[in-house]
């Protein structure tokens, strides 16, 4: 299956057309390298659209079983690979090797090679974690903001709503801006950056639909599990 996927993949970016926002994309990437690249989740079967033949990438695949479907799938692509994932509690990190991955996240970085992950945790989409700006801080590397969006495609009821390409369409690709965090950064500097990103993440995916002629179907997914964590809460006083 992971092999198919990789197939199919290939199919669907040599059929469609590339369009790009801003027409200069690769630039700041090109010259900041190597660098962060943030997705949410959903968008993580589409980031091989971005990467050009010469670009170093390693991406962060969970250790669960349909990950080890996507991390072959990464392999066979020329992608390379961190197994691991973030967490909601901080509990369950260990548990799903977020530690470990974050050390080995770091040591790519510091060889030269881009590192791409989501910047939202299992479960709980379109909500930035702490993971990716602590890396940013630790490694002294900016984060891209990426959407990568087919005009053609199949969008999943999943709780991150994950949209698969179709080939014979266009794709839209949009980078938004660096986001930058100091290694000596406060905790309130942290929760600047890590809404920061989210909110670069949001723009872009509204900017990557836009090139297509759609919308984004997993807009406002934050204000949901926003809204039902402060109903939780409530419940709980």
């Amino acid at each position: 299956m992971g092999s198919l996927l990789a197939g199919y993949l290939t199919l669907v970016r040599r059929t469609n057309s590339m369009h790009f926002d801003p027409p200069d994309a690769y630039a700041g990437i090109e010259a900041d390298q190597p660098v962060i690249v943030a997705m949410w989740h959903g968008q993580h079967f589409m980031i091989p659209f971005f990467r050009k033949p010469h670009h170093r990438i390693s991406v962060l695949i969970s250790r669960h079983g349909d990950g080890e479907m996507n991390a072959i799938a990464a392999h066979k692509l020329g992608i390379g690979l961190v197994r691991g994932s973030g967490a909601q509690r901080g509990d369950q990190v260990r548990k799903r090797g977020g530690i470990k991955a974050m050390f080995d996240m770091i040591s790519v970085l510091e060889r030269g090679e881009n590192m791409a992950l989501t910047a939202d945790v299992p479960k709980v989409s379109r909500v930035c974690g702490k993971g990716i700006v602590t890396l940013a801080q630790k490694s002294g590397r900016p984060i891209y903001p990426l959407a990568v969006v087919c005009s053609r495609r199949i969008d999943l009821k999943s709780w991150d709503r994950s949209s698969i390409g179709l080939p014979f369409g266009k794709c839209g690709i949009a980078v938004g801006q660096p986001v930058h965090v100091a290694e000596e950064a406060s905790e309130a500097e942290l929760e600047t950056a890590r809404l920061a990103v989210e909110a670069e993440l949001d723009r872009v995916h509204a900017v990557a639909y836009a090139l297509v002629g759609s919308k984004d179907p997993g807009a406002g997914r934050a204000s949901v599990i926003e809204a039902r964590a402060v109903a939780a809460a409530e419940a709980v006083r």
